[in-house]
């Protein structure tokens, strides 16, 4: 079975069931960027899962429009690419959306009480 490895791309045989990673440096610099957030580790919910795919999709959908209107007139190429962003701007306005960074703002506000509690008790 060949796998995608999650921080570099490359296929690769995995060696055991459910690896991730093509090596032990590419494993070890995904969770360092994890860790400093500077990358998104895996999705905590299946909404978080689900946003993540609409990017990933809106991602593959520029590059192949950008490559679609290469050398087309301007008006026209622009009329493709406004059409595009406004489907785009449909997932903006995702109530998932919101419900993911209502969770995220709960979670601050929870990190923010634990660390107010910390320093009182000091």
């Amino acid at each position: 079975m060949i796998a995608q490895c999650q921080k570099c791309g490359k296929d690769y045989e995995p060696k055991r069931r459910g690896g991730k990673f093509c090596s032990v440096s590419c494993r070890v610099v995904q969770h360092q960027l994890i860790k400093r957030g500077e990358a998104w580790g895996k999705p905590a919910s299946g909404d978080e899962r689900y946003l993540a795919d609409k990017l990933v999709a809106v991602g593959r959908s520029a590059t192949e429009a950008l490559a679609q209107v290469e050398g087309m007139p301007a008006a026209e190429a622009f009329s493709r690419l406004r059409m595009l962003v406004q489907g785009w701007a449909g997932v903006a306005n995702n109530s998932i959306i919101e419900k993911v960074q209502y969770n995220e703002q709960q979670e601050i506000n929870a990190q923010a009480t634990r660390m107010k509690r910390i320093k009182s008790s000091k």
